[in-house]
């Protein structure tokens, strides 16, 4: 009988990723369930964590010529009725204000009064309201392109949430943009989508596939919508970000028109996108095992803990200023554009503390004793690795190779999570295959079937819903420069297909 590994998330990921998701999240300290219901509160380490995703992206967005602009969370509901489309797609997510104070009522407790003569709707998403302010900014060819972006919450009325990943209030930025002509726009949502997938690639360690949404799946309004998809460890597809060429269609519900160089007046073409905490459910699901988080050391909440060993109070003094002394010298350089984080945990609680850390998914571990002292070394585990692989290091030689280590680490996680897709992506031209595939051979353990099938689509609405209701599957994106099997049939009707598409289970 094989012995049974203990591990310090319970249950598994094999025995439930669902529940195991939701621990590593408590375990972690990123947050916890709110009293409001489908909101979260995001606890320190898990908001440094998303402080350090802004910042980067923040950064990106501006090289790209974008400015950060705040826009007000309430919208008029006529606002959202401009766009058919658009009010289509939201309405059944969107929280709505009707009152503006609150009175005694007979029983002393509080009741809504004041009715509106308008009701508000919390802001689902910005296009209206910023379209709004657009029609107003724009006269002239001359005030293209627009480039906005702002950092808020956003609210959706989600019925079933998760933390991070779908919650009714969530974090997020959302770019706006209006240019003078299609090609214009067009551009801009491709250069945004890229920016996205440095961010997710480089710095998230989560390979995505850079692709187009299909009709289906496509945001409410949008002439196309391009996407990042990311295989998470049930081999469950997570959008991890969008971005919209609009058109004009937002233009002309906004009235956002100016007078092109022939002084003709015309419709601006316009661009949304965005991405928000979700990067975080994603960043979770994609590297963290059965002992908690693993957290990319480009965004870590923190690259290194020191955990002193103070065994006798005699040694405390000695223990503490090499331990001081070795933060200090860490903290002094970069990675990443950023000074290294270094936490110090000198508290009293024996080996329960390297578990904390373990748990909380910080990238490197350093134990400082007196033997450490006198050999002037450091003993470190790294959270890429098992947690009793640990090494020994000369001080001089870990500070002065800690921004190698660090990279190391960054890239073994990108390694694993591009090779655990590979592994999981499989080409299928045949329909029985195909369904197959996604159809579970031992009901009592759904996750054990399914991944990424690469197949051929005719393009029809009627094969890709057919799929959907059947396997719970959707289209989670039209890759870009794909490898097209000339001639292959339609997964679903057997007709020639016209482009492959990624089909999977999705969040």
């Amino acid at each position: 009988m094989a012995k049974q590994v203990k591990t310090a998330i319970s249950p598994t990921r094999k025995e439930d990723y669902s529940e195991w998701y939701q621990q590593v999240v408590k375990a972690s300290d990123l947050a916890e369930r709110s009293p409001v219901r489908g909101c979260m509160v995001i606890k320190p380490w898990g908001y440094a964590l998303w402080e350090n995703i802004v910042r980067i992206l923040d950064d990106m967005f501006k090289a790209t010529g974008v400015k950060n602009a705040y826009f007000p969370l309430f919208i008029p509901l006529n606002f959202l009725e401009k766009e058919a489309k658009h009010v289509e797609g939201f309405a059944t997510e969107c929280a709505v204000v009707t009152h503006h104070r609150l009175e005694k009522g007979a029983d002393g407790g509080l009741v809504p009064a004041g009715r509106l003569n308008e009701p508000l709707v919390v802001r689902p998403t910005s296009e209206t309201i910023i379209g709004d302010s657009f029609s107003k900014w724009i006269k002239s060819y001359r005030d293209l392109p627009v480039l906005i972006n702002q950092w808020a919450n956003v609210v959706r009325w989600e019925m079933r949430t998760r933390l991070f990943l779908r919650t009714s209030e969530f974090l997020w930025q959302e770019g706006h943009t209006a240019h003078a002509t299609r090609e214009e726009a067009i551009e801009r949502t491709r250069m945004m989508l890229d920016v996205y997938v440095e961010c997710a690639e480089k710095y998230l360690a989560l390979p995505v596939i850079k692709g187009r949404k299909s009709a289906l799946e496509r945001f409410p309004g949008a002439e196309d919508t391009f996407c990042i998809e990311a295989m998470m460890q049930d081999r469950k597809a997570l959008q991890a970000g969008t971005s919209h060429f609009l058109g004009q269609n937002f233009a002309r519900a906004s009235e956002i028109k100016f007078q092109n160089a022939r002084e003709v007046e015309e419709y601006a073409w316009t661009s949304s996108w965005g991405v928000s905490t979700r990067l975080i459910g994603g960043l979770i699901m994609t590297h963290s095992d059965d002992d908690g988080l693993i957290l990319p050391p480009k965004v870590a909440s923190a690259h290194v803990v020191l955990l002193p060993i103070i065994r006798k109070a005699d040694d405390r003094a000695k223990v503490m200023e090499f331990t001081q002394s070795l933060a200090k010298e860490l903290g002094d350089q970069y990675y990443a554009h950023r000074r290294i984080c270094v936490e110090i945990d000198d508290r009293d609680i024996g080996g329960a503390r390297g578990w904390d850390w373990i748990k909380k998914g910080v990238p490197i571990r350093v134990e400082i004793g007196p033997r450490d002292i006198a050999a002037n070394s450091v003993f470190f585990g790294r959270r890429d690795k098992a947690h009793r692989d640990k090494t020994a290091m000369p001080r001089d030689q870990f500070v002065a190779g800690i921004t190698t280590i660090l990279d190391e680490i960054q890239q073994s996680l990108y390694d694993r999570a591009e090779a655990y897709r590979k592994a999981n992506t499989s080409g299928i031209d045949n329909r029985n295959e195909f369904y197959d595939y996604f159809t579970p051979s031992n009901p009592d353990k759904p996750e054990i079937h399914g991944g990424f099938a690469m197949s051929n689509w005719c393009g029809s609405a009627e094969c890709e819903a057919k799929i959907k209701e059947d396997l719970g599957v959707t289209i989670r994106s039209l890759p870009l420069n794909a490898e097209k099997r000339e001639g292959g049939p339609c997964i679903c009707c057997g007709k020639p297909g016209i482009e492959q598409a990624v089909f999977a289970k999705a969040y």
